[in-house]
């Protein structure tokens, strides 16, 4: 993370102060430096954006040319577009996406092909768990940081990716953005998947009522503090079980699940079957579970209450 490697540097070269680059409108700035305070309380932190007369990207551009700073330019000219990008994602605002009803130019992605130029053809890969973690693809095992490069290319070659929202900072203001996230596209859609399968019910349904909050905290720049640490000792549990292979389909910016299996699997075909189970399920037992759940709504109808 940014803020620790901050801090990082701070420690190994006994500087008193950090730096960063972020606006005084968005959350990147909340997030640096929650996390470089929660790292280092007597830290110093210098926001140029909002304590300089640095207030706009022209002002930017010109102190960096003056400065003789290198700032990369999307094809020889200057982009109209504020971009941040990392391993598994890149963010675009500004320009004509400042208007919520502006389309965003298809000039301006990086990482993805539109959906109409992908290939006709699919491309199918099979993604392998332990533990809810990636280890392999097509039964090469691969580090995090691989995986998260090959599916961007994958996925990205497949117009898989782009994501076109408005959010709500966390100073109060409403903005627009535009995201690639190739990889991480997929790794949600692969992920639930195998959770589907290997998960307890409760387990999973209590898992989807957590992870709200816990993208919030993350979002928010609460990474390093003591509740997001107790969510994710909760949700780092329910991963034991979360071991197995998916298989997907990319096409034309979809990506369909078309398989899933593991030996932790909860699924049993002799239970769930529609032809003859051969008595592993008395489906007879449901009309005593009907009634029981069935006794509140009936009492209240008897009394009267209206629906």
């Amino acid at each position: 993370m940014i803020a620790k490697r901050l801090i990082e540097i701070a420690n190994e070269t006994g500087a008193e102060a950090i730096s960063h680059g972020a606006t005084g409108k968005g959350n990147d700035q909340v997030r640096f430096e929650l996390g470089a305070y929660a790292l280092k309380p007597g830290i110093t932190v210098i926001a140029p954006w909002r304590e300089w007369d640095l207030n706009s990207r022209d002002k930017l551009m010109e102190y960096c040319e003056t400065h003789n700073i290198p700032v990369e330019m999307k094809r020889g000219k200057k982009s109209p577009f504020s971009m941040d990008a990392n391993l598994l994602h890149i963010s675009y605002e500004g320009g004509n996406l400042e208007d919520p009803w502006s389309e965003a130019e298809d000039d301006m992605w990086r990482w993805t092909v539109s959906p109409e130029q992908a290939p006709d053809k699919p491309t199918y890969m099979t993604i392998t768990y332990e533990k809810g973690d990636i280890a392999a693809i097509d039964g090469t095992l691969m580090s995090p940081a691989t995986v998260i490069e090959h599916l961007n290319a994958v996925a990205g070659a497949n117009g898989i990716g782009r994501l076109d929202i408005v959010e709500n900072r966390y100073v109060g203001m409403k903005s627009r953005g535009c995201y690639e996230t190739p990889a991480g596209t997929v790794m949600m859609k692969a992920h639930r998947a195998i959770e589907s399968l290997t998960l307890d019910r409760e387990v999973a349904h209590l898992k989807d009522e957590l992870m709200p909050r816990y993208a919030k905290l993350i979002y928010n720049g609460y990474w390093w503090a003591p509740e997001r640490l107790m969510l994710q000792t909760a949700i780092d549990q329910s991963q034991d079980v979360v071991n197995g292979d998916v298989r997907i389909k990319l096409y034309k910016g979809n990506v369909s699940v078309v398989g899933r299996q593991s030996n932790d699997s909860l699924f049993d075909a002799n239970i769930a079957t529609f032809d003859d189970d051969g008595g592993a399920y008395n489906q007879a037992d449901a009309e005593g579970f009907i009634k029981l759940n069935a006794l509140r709504l009936r009492i209240a109808a008897n009394a009267g209450r209206k629906i």
